[in-house]
């Protein structure tokens, strides 16, 4: 079959030039929460490498729902440099999409300074901290500022918002029975698990009019026995396609639960632990260094991870999707292609080679440089996120731990 790569795809009422998108992993470099200039020189370098649309990473719709210093949350303040950033990316012919979401319980006092809430309370064994439930009348007002959020990034500049909904945030700890626990509308069947979901994605189509594409990023599975399955995933993911959205990225797996369901490989527990401030993280690091593959259990990487369940996916719904999950060259741009997805989504070849698609599209290259050593995901809890071949003067168990994953990516690639 003829390549569809390079040939323009729609989404809602946008066009893309082609059909990679950079998904929304999360770059740590909205230092004070802000806009940066190194997202700011990162994404336009993403734009002028040829991707189709660049997606900036998960923007809080308020401060109760920001997990990390580094991580923007939606205000008036930002929108200037945002409609820079935007603009720029526009300059370069890519369209620009921003992440929109809500991380509930997997945050601290000290970072959303407000104690923090979730579907249902709890402990939080990973900030360390206790969780509040949210009461009725605060999830319709979140629901509002999830609209607010679409009005603030079309002001911005944006092209489409995608909506998080998997990977254990807020609309997902209301889906998965995992961290539901609720007794009123909201909790218990499925049906009442899905209406924070459809109250949102009623709101932020009804903000989006009819210039702005919503896409919505949503589970396969959890990822864990107690959590969501594939049964109730698809149900999930046909209740999307009823509410109209444009597109579904399909993916995996739950950060507080089974991270690494989600990104594949070795968590590189020295790296994460490296550049963490002990001061600040003792306790974390002193876990990760007593029993750090229980805590973070390494799930093998191979190319397509997602593919085979993502098919599964695609024969349920007639909507557009868009795969995501160890795209890695052109063949595999194909195959998923040729496989019914409209577009795919990824994130480190990007961090390896923000130029990769238009080596891609040249022939300089058929592959990606990078065997996934995860280094640029240990480092981005921290750091802003960058690949270990852009670091000067690693130390010798870094390099050590890079070299070990890296041969384990090779091996279950075989």
């Amino acid at each position: 079959m003829d390549s569809q790569i390079f040939t323009p795809c729609q989404i809602g009422p946008i066009t893309l030039r082609n059909r990679s998108i950079r998904s929304a992993a999360f770059e740590n470099m909205c230092y004070g929460n802000k806009p940066s200039q190194d997202l700011f020189d990162y994404h336009t370098a993403v734009a002028k490498g040829g991707i189709g649309m660049t997606t900036i990473a998960y923007a809080a719709v308020n401060r109760s729902g920001v997990s990390f210093d580094g991580q923007l949350w939606m205000r008036e303040e930002i929108v200037p440099d945002l409609k820079k950033l935007t603009d720029a990316i526009h300059a370069e012919g890519a369209k620009a999409s921003i992440q929109i979401g809500h991380c509930g319980n997997m945050t601290h006092r000290s970072t959303c300074k407000c104690k923090p809430v979730g579907a249902s309370g709890g402990f939080n064994l990973y900030s360390p901290t206790f969780v509040r439930k949210l009461k009725e009348e605060e999830i319709y007002g979140l629901v509002k500022d999830f609209g607010k959020a679409v009005n603030l990034a079309r002001e911005a500049g944006f092209d489409c918002v995608e909506v998080h909904a998997g990977h254990g945030y807020l609309i997902s700890q209301f889906l998965s029975p995992y961290t539901n626990h609720r007794h009123d509308q909201f909790g218990g069947s499925l049906e009442n698990r899905m209406r924070f979901m459809q109250l949102v994605m009623k709101e932020v189509l009804e903000q989006a009019k009819d210039d702005m594409a919503v896409v919505v990023k949503v589970n396969m599975y959890d990822g864990f026995k107690s959590g969501m399955q594939q049964d109730e995933c698809i149900k999930v993911v046909q209740e999307l396609e009823r509410l109209g959205a444009h597109a579904l990225v399909l993916t995996a797996g739950f950060v507080s639960k089974a991270p690494m369901v989600v990104m594949r490989g070795a968590m590189p527990l020295k790296t994460l632990a490296y550049y963490m401030d002990f001061c600040k993280f003792w306790w974390l690091k002193l876990g990760l260094k007593i029993a750090g593959r229980i805590m973070i259990p390494t799930v093998p990487y191979k190319d397509l991870y997602f593919l085979e369940t993502a098919k599964e996916f695609r024969k349920a719904v007639k909507m557009p999707l868009i795969y995501v999950g160890g795209v890695c060259s052109k063949d595999q741009m194909d195959e998923v292609l040729n496989s019914g997805f409209v577009a795919f989504q990824m994130a480190r070849s990007l961090v390896n080679d923000t130029q990769f698609m238009n080596r891609i599209q040249d022939g300089s290259i058929s592959k990606s440089a990078c065997q996934h050593s995860n280094y640029c995901i240990g480092r981005m809890y921290t750091l802003e996120m960058k690949c270990h071949e852009c670091v000067e003067n690693l130390p010798c168990k870094l390099k050590k731990e890079i070299e070990k994953a890296e041969a384990a990516t090779e091996k279950s690639n075989q």
